[in-house]
């Protein structure tokens, strides 16, 4: 057999479970049970399957008696055991439904039909399913949750021995059906100790790269944080044993799967995953779990963003926990669930957490014991069952769920046979966009058993759906009102503002091109840089928008691009004074200025009327007045010398008669009349350039100083501004002055 092994060499390596194996371990929790069923039915499996083997080359009955082995785990009824026994003769064998209920009772014939059926419900079926099969399905779920629980470790089992089936094809199509079906379903009624492992099973071979990759990283991380997380467990026992606390400590390792999940999902750094390592805090009561917390807060700082509390909000599946994250030894993030014995045996296995004895129903589940604990894992069952390629709750793993569960749905088909579940009243528009997003937007018909159909033509169970694509990507008038699906809604609505974005940004633009042509200037998206601040908008095609939509006039887009440009309007330079040394005192005041001081502006800075100003005393200087964010300022911060900052302000006059000094620095392209082009732009903004010099000079660029005579700071910004409307200018910023001579030398 080459690779694999001889089947009598298999059959005699591992032991199949005998029928008094499986007895014992379901008597171990209930004393009571029918071992003579159990026997009988582990015959019956037995010699239904004589003759059948697996791909292992093991007697294909070893596979339901292990099915029945990891329900007895779960400490499920005798029903459900002997379901695990039976659940693949009427399918796989002579035997029919009526056999196992004359052998075995009505109850457990109705287990094994409804694990039969959804066993032909599994993605990738070839034949299309009738409309009463899977109503025949969804009351045998919704009605009675062991059928999913057998069928869960059906799949298991199936899973632990998949490296058997020879295809790698195959064993990829199998976990990923997994993965994307049996997996959350597990997770969704709460068992946990199955959804993981099936999920690690099934990442093994759907991406085994990725597999080993985050394998062997887990094995590196254990070698440099042993230490680091040894402090921390025995610093907790200490902590909650002198706190007095009785509990149980112990830590985990995040398993592969859901270390891969939260790199893909959240786009971060193996290092930046913070519960790589947790330890679990297991008390005798919810009061302790509260009180454990606080010892840990006390003991370590925690991460506030990380506390969750599903003690008092338990999760939809019924767990319930305290988690924190705590940075302990070296600053290692590490996780903390702290919960009692009960929350952790609910968390372990959900619904099968919930099965007691009683004295009128024997052994059975106990929803009231469920509402206890914090809620019924089986409400999510109830109310539906749903079919779904893709779905939404990113907290509970939905992103990757192909099959939900909703009794009020309707089943539809592709033509090739992929179930589609629905709300009721949902029309083929819904299915399209169920499908897929964009063949939704192209949807034009469609066919419904064949025969084509209005839009509007609400589904039934079974039908089969056409979709008829066309090539426009826009929704006709009232496709709104056509669907009931929230995901077909929110795609409609968000191509319809795609839609009218696009319009109103188009009309914006025109709008935009007029108004700088009305001021003389050629409209550059460039310009707009500073205007996008001041009207606290993102970009530049949402400005187009706003001006399209009118929630933004072109005056006021004027304004914000040439900031006070009108207010200079019949104001002349020539009839103010410079605000320079000598003349401070009528420029600036302050509480605390010695009159007759000598005031002067500092170089470093080149403070004007606008910019917030404080002064600072030099001795045998005076006062240099500074704008308030002057780096230069920081040389001043020591206690001695903030004693001698003084509170500035600029008088009425500085705002009237004063003219200052502002420099720009511009990198412009080194074409001729260039600088007769920067000289016109500040001159038509009624600026006066008083000083050129040129930085740096290369064959295409210069960059270049201009002082430029000012009223003050906003009548600069506005200078600034208009340059950069120039296609000749590539930048142009204010700029500060060289350092003040003066200044360093007393510094």
């Amino acid at each position: 057999m080459s690779a694999l092994a001889s089947p009598s060499a298999l059959a005699s390596a591992d032991a199949i479970p005998s029928a008094d194996d499986l007895i014992a371990r379901v008597q171990a929790y209930y004393p009571q049970a029918d071992a003579d069923l159990i026997r009988r039915a582990y015959d019956f499996a037995r010699d239904s399957h004589e003759g059948q083997s697996r791909q292992s080359g093991h007697p294909y009955y070893s596979h339901v008696v292990a099915v029945a082995m990891l329900l007895a785990e779960l400490r499920l009824d005798v029903a459900t055991i002997c379901t695990g026994l039976l659940h693949d003769t009427v399918e796989d064998t002579p035997a029919t439904l009526e056999d196992v209920e004359r052998l075995f009772g009505a109850d457990v014939a109705q287990l094994v039909d409804g694990v039969t059926k959804l066993g032909q419900m599994e993605l990738g079926s070839k034949r299309t399913k009738q409309a009463e099969n899977l109503q025949k399905l969804v009351v045998a779920i919704t009605r009675d949750v062991r059928v999913l629980l057998v069928k869960l470790c059906d799949r298991l089992h199936n899973m632990r021995t998949l490296h058997y089936v020879p295809k790698p094809e195959k064993r990829e199509r199998v976990a990923r059906e997994t993965l994307e079906i049996y997996a959350p379903l597990a997770r969704r009624i709460g068992v946990n100790r199955v959804c993981v492992e099936l999920e690690n099973l099934s990442f093994q071979n759907v991406n085994p790269a990725a597999y080993e990759s985050v394998t062997r990283r887990l094995t590196e991380l254990r070698e440099t944080r042993a230490d680091a997380v040894s402090i921390v467990s025995s610093t907790l026992s200490e902590r909650l044993t002198e706190a007095g606390i009785e509990c149980r400590v112990f830590g985990r390792e995040k398993r592969p799967y859901s270390i891969w999940r939260k790199l893909e999902k959240k786009g971060v750094s193996f290092d930046d995953i913070a519960d790589i390592y947790a330890f679990r805090i297991l008390t005798e009561d919810a009061e302790a779990c509260y009180a454990a917390l606080g010892v840990v807060h006390r003991t370590w700082r925690c991460v506030p963003e990380r506390f969750h509390d599903y003690i008092s909000t338990p999760k939809p599946n019924n767990y319930r926990s305290l988690h924190t994250t705590i940075i302990g030894p070296g600053n290692i993030r590490i996780e903390l669930q702290i919960r009692t014995e009960e929350m952790e045996l609910v968390a372990d296995t959900g619904v099968a957490a919930h099965w007691r004895y009683k004295t009128d129903d024997g052994y059975a589940y106990d929803p009231n014991a469920a509402r206890e604990a914090g809620g019924d894992p089986l409400d999510r069952l109830r109310p539906f069952v749903e079919i779904l390629e893709q779905g939404g709750d990113p907290d509970e793993f939905l992103e990757h769920a192909k099959l939900e569960m909703f009794s009020d749905q309707v089943y539809c088909f592709t033509p090739k046979g992929r179930l589609i579940a629905l709300p009721n009243g949902a029309t083929p528009l819904d299915f399209a966009f169920a499908v897929h997003t964009e063949l939704g937007y192209s949807t034009i018909g469609a066919r419904i058993n064949g025969r084509e159909r209005p839009l509007r033509t609400r589904l039934g169970n079974g039908d089969v759906i056409e979709i008829v694509k066309g090539g426009e990507r826009h929704p006709p008038a009232g496709w709104e009102d056509m669907v009931s699906t929230g995901r077909a809604r929110a795609a409609i609505r968000k191509l319809i503002r795609e839609s009218e974005s696009e319009e109103f940004a188009r009309i914006g633009r025109v709008i935009a091109e007029h108004a700088f042509a009305r001021e003389g200037k050629e409209f550059r998206d460039s310009a707009l840089g500073d205007a996008l601040k001041r009207l606290e908008l993102d970009d530049v095609e949402a400005l187009m928008i706003a001006l399209g939509r009118g929630t933004v006039s072109s005056s006021e887009m004027l304004d914000a691009v040439f900031p006070g440009q009108r207010e200079y309007d019949g104001d002349s330079l020539s009839d103010r004074e410079r605000i320079e040394d000598g003349k401070g005192s009528l420029f600036v005041h302050g509480r605390g200025l010695t009159p007759g001081v000598s005031l002067h502006f500092a170089e470093c800075c080149s403070p004007m009327p606008g910019d917030r100003i404080v002064g600072v005393m030099q001795p045998g200087r005076g006062v240099v007045v500074h704008v308030i964010d002057c780096e230069r300022l920081a040389e001043f911060e020591d206690d001695a010398s903030l004693a001698n900052w003084i509170d500035l302000k600029w008088t009425p006059e500085a705002d009237t008669r004063g003219v200052s000094i502002g420099r720009i620095h511009a990198t412009v392209r080194n074409e001729p009349g260039v600088l007769a082009e920067i000289a016109g732009v500040v001159g038509d903004a009624r600026g006066n350039i008083t000083d050129v010099k040129t930085l740096s000079r290369t064959r295409d660029f210069f960059e270049m100083a201009f002082d430029v005579e000012v009223f003050d700071a906003r009548h600069l910004s506005n200078i600034v501004s208009a340059l950069k409307t120039s296609d000749r200018v590539v930048s142009a910023e204010r700029a500060r002055f060289t350092e003040d001579p003066a200044l360093k030398e007393t510094a």
